[in-house]
């Protein structure tokens, strides 16, 4: 059973241990197991979150925040994820942010308009708020993005090309 878990995915050792607590497997049976898979390096947690950090980081775009408490449910220890966690530079953190907002940000919305400006900074910001961004950087990125095409927008109307 354990075998087929690692071969579907890399899993921490808490999570396999949870799946064989599921089956109904004592205990001590459990951790003979998993101390057996863990000698043979079957199982690494600290390689694990090594793994998990790199793969969330670029294919989801979480934050740091974000990246802690998913290491963290499956019980990797503070050491080994922050090891893990300074794969991640402030500024690769900062680059998937702004490019989240650039990506999710829909062109055409009137961002003269206070209260549809507001809307549209809500959104994105709760949208890497949910990431594990902070609110005021969140805040701040939103509103860099939002003044970027706000710029290039009145740009356009100058030159007699709107849209």
């Amino acid at each position: 059973m354990v075998y087929r878990q690692l071969a579907a995915a890399p899993k921490s050792r808490l999570q396999l241990a949870r799946k064989l607590a599921e089956r109904h497997v004592p205990e001590d049976v459990a951790e003979a197991v998993l101390d057996k898979f863990e000698a043979v390096r079957l199982i690494d947690d600290a390689e694990f979150a090594q793994m998990w950090v790199r793969s969330r980081a670029s294919s989801r775009k979480l934050a740091k925040g974000a990246l802690r408490r998913e290491l963290a449910e499956k019980g990797i220890e503070q050491d080994a994820a922050e090891d893990a966690l300074a794969q991640v530079s402030d500024a690769d953190e900062e680059a998937a942010a702004y490019a989240l907002v650039e990506r999710k940000f829909r062109p055409g919305a009137d961002l003269s308009d206070r209260a549809e400006r507001d809307k549209v900074t809500r959104r994105l910001a709760s949208m890497l708020a949910r990431k594990g961004y902070q609110p005021a950087r969140a805040f701040r990125i939103v509103g860099d993005v939002l003044a970027a095409h706000q710029a290039s927008y009145a740009e356009e109307l100058e030159n007699g090309y709107p849209e």
